[in-house]
């Protein structure tokens, strides 16, 4: 299931350090859901065509030098428009003296007025980076999230096939462990997805007929790893005699999480086979293709090669 987060204003003006100028009374419950800020200019001038007001309003020194120019009844006039629109808040930056106006008009519409002495281009760019990630569709997967040779590659398969303890023999290989049956995955940008663990099972992994395991007091801090991308999935399948398996990779298969695509692997598991020594090579692999290069397109074309080559000799 996807969840879609928000993110409380109270939240973001204490990890920027922001001034509250002005607190609006529904101020510890207002939240912000878009990812992206505003710089009201446009507003300013009169223009209200396609303004957004669910956005943070930021206020620099371009938007403060033309208030700066306008007379006390145009500027009580765009003030309160602009605020009538009751947008999540009004941050000055570049710690700009704000008009006596415009927080008259922030107090009379009940809009929150906040600063901070940061550049508008820096402050800006910051906070929408931050709430791009704190604003990612997110979901959770039942698998297990490792690191080999720097690829995240999240095993999945039904419970009791074999997941975690692939994953210890990976440790046990120098690889780390993310994340152990429950997978939190958040979108970070339209070509990925990042997988985390959830805070209750950080580090610890469960091992039938052994129990809870804690790999970082265990293994040692190198062995796990807080999150990371998923660049493919392994799906763990039993053997089952008589089902047809892709012995080339020709084709390649994939599966959408939060509407990206990544390349799946399926194993089939007999009693015996090092899976772990598998996901090495599969890590691998997968490095060399997203690189351009396709050992089972050259081999195919290879065996196209000597077919026609054998083709025409037998010709002659």
């Amino acid at each position: 299931m996807i969840t879609m987060k928000s993110v409380p204003l109270s939240s973001l003006v204490r990890d920027f350090a922001l001034t509250v100028l002005y607190s609006s009374t529904d101020y510890e419950k207002i939240r912000l859901t878009v990812e992206d800020v505003a710089r009201p200019g446009l507003q300013i001038a009169g223009y209200f065509d396609h303004f957004e007001p669910m956005r943070l309003q930021v206020l620099g020194n371009v938007e403060a030098s033309y208030i700066g120019r306008l007379g006390l009844e145009e500027k009580e006039k765009t003030f309160d428009r602009l605020f009538g629109y009751k947008f999540p808040a009004l941050l000055v930056a570049r710690g700009i003296a704000v008009d006596p106006v415009c927080m008259e008009m922030a107090m009379k519409h009940n809009v929150t007025v906040l600063s901070t002495d940061k550049p508008t281009s820096t402050i800006v760019s910051a906070i929408i980076a931050y709430l791009k990630a704190a604003l990612a569709p997110q979901t959770s997967l039942h698998g297990v999230l490792v690191e080999v040779y720097g690829e995240g590659i999240l095993l999945v398969g039904d419970s009791g096939i074999g997941k975690s303890e692939t994953a210890v023999e990976l440790l046990k290989r120098g690889h780390r462990l993310i994340a152990d049956d429950a997978v939190d995955i958040h979108k970070a940008s339209d070509t990925s997805v990042v997988g985390s663990a959830p805070d209750l099972i950080r580090n610890y992994v469960e091992l039938r007929g052994i129990g809870i395991v804690n790999v970082a007091n265990l293994f040692g801090m190198g062995a796990v790893k807080t999150e990371n991308a998923i660049d493919l999935i392994v799906r763990i399948v039993p053997w089952e005699k008589g089902q047809t398996y892709d012995r080339l990779g020709v084709t390649e298969q994939y599966e959408e999480i939060l509407g990206v695509r990544i390349p799946v692997n399926t194993i089939p598991v007999t009693p015996g086979r090092n899976l772990a020594v598998i996901l090495e090579v599969a890590a691998m692999n997968n490095r060399q293709r997203k690189m351009g290069y396709n050992p089972a397109l050259e081999f195919t074309e290879r065996a196209d090669r000597h077919a026609q080559i054998k083709k025409e000799n037998m010709a002659k």
